[in-house]
């Protein structure tokens, strides 16, 4: 009697085990139904950041006066060639944005919605000098710095 109790819990404590084991997706152990579980969801993949080092420093037109704009770029993307590929072309990259900057409208400039066009143009510029040179493109410009008097 005794020695059929203890199997009877070894054997529930064994069911529970390989039970617990298959409802949380570990399968069996030691089992290998030749596939591979393959996620549906692509792999999370960090962001990587390059910066311009230098100020981009222009002057942009308020009501007839001329006013000052100096803003600190950074660049970033998911893959990293693109960021070597802005690093490669940062003197025309550089020259664009300096462009860009510069038609900007002084009192657009000091909103936040100002200044998120800004940076939508600038990664629309950056975009199209890296596709021009044949090179993936990035995902977002950031300042680090910006200042408009």
């Amino acid at each position: 009697l005794i020695i059929m109790l203890v199997i009877i819990i070894i054997l529930a404590v064994g069911l529970s085990v390989v039970g617990t084991l298959w409802f949380l997706g570990g399968g069996l152990p030691g089992a290998d139904d030749g596939e591979t579980t393959t996620s549906a969801e692509p792999a999370f993949v960090a962001s990587s950041y390059t910066e311009i080092e230098k100020a981009l420093v222009t002057t942009v037109q308020a009501q007839g006066r001329q006013r000052y704009a100096q803003v600190y770029v950074s660049f970033e993307a998911k893959d990293p060639a693109a960021l070597a590929a802005a690093d490669v072309h940062m003197p025309l990259i550089r020259s664009q944005l300096v462009m860009v900057l510069g038609s900007s409208d002084f009192m657009q400039l000091q909103t936040p919605e100002g200044r998120q066009t800004l940076a939508d143009s600038m990664l629309q510029t950056v975009n199209q000098v890296l596709e021009q040179e044949g090179e993936p493109a990035i995902d977002r410009v950031l300042f680090r710095n910006f200042v408009v008097q």
